[in-house]
């Protein structure tokens, strides 16, 4: 049986890292902000129809989405953004189901999940593995790696779910709050883990 894994944190907690030393012990990771942008690569139906509806202002010179442009549209408008989403979520689900008939039935399948507890889709998933770091180590990582200045910073955090809400979800908590190198220790600790739930079925 396929072992769906729920794998989630908060901006800036590290679950990208996770996912990535999941997928190198051989999990497949499926990344629904990844596929959403693939069902809307130049030459797809997904773009053809954001086209149709947004009109061509939204494609940059070489035909493809500007996102940049897309997202000041949709942001503001509810109804502009539900006419977006009622495009790619289903196109998203069509692909994930695809990779999900075509993974062997031993599969770990990592689902990276942001928003996973704010949107309650713990149910969805067999196992829910939590990325967890203090608040102010996540707003010092988006500083540093990604130049988001600590307001900003502090807001995207508290807008998600609070770090309580978070590890209630959880049954597997990957801390994330020290170097790399204690993060593979603690991926290979749970990996096995997974085998034995992937194996039980």
């Amino acid at each position: 049986m396929v072992l769906k894994i729920g794998l989630t944190g908060g901006i800036g907690s590290g679950k990208s890292e996770v996912s990535k030393r999941l997928s190198a012990k051989g999990a497949m990771v499926i990344d629904a902000d990844k596929i959403a942008r693939e069902v809307v690569e130049p030459g797809t139906p997904g773009l053809a129809r954001v086209v149709a509806t947004f009109g061509e202002e939204v494609l940059r010179a070489d035909g493809s989405l500007d996102r940049e442009r897309l997202g000041s549209v949709v942001f503001a408008d509810s109804e502009r953004l539900a006419a977006l989403n009622a495009i790619v979520h289903p196109l998203v689900g069509e692909r994930v189901a695809e990779l999900q008939q075509e993974a062997a039935d031993d599969t770990i399948m990592v689902y990276d999940v942001p928003l996973l507890v704010e949107n309650n889709l713990a149910p969805m998933y067999d196992v829910i593995i939590v990325v967890d770091a203090p608040d102010d180590l996540r707003i010092r990582r988006l500083a540093e790696h990604r130049g988001m200045p600590e307001a900003d910073a502090k807001a995207r955090i508290a807008a998600q779910a609070s770090r309580e809400d978070r590890l209630a979800a959880a049954d597997i908590v990957i801390p994330n709050d020290g170097r790399l190198e204690e993060l593979d220790e603690r991926v290979e600790e749970v990996w096995p883990e997974l085998l034995r739930r992937a194996a039980r079925g």
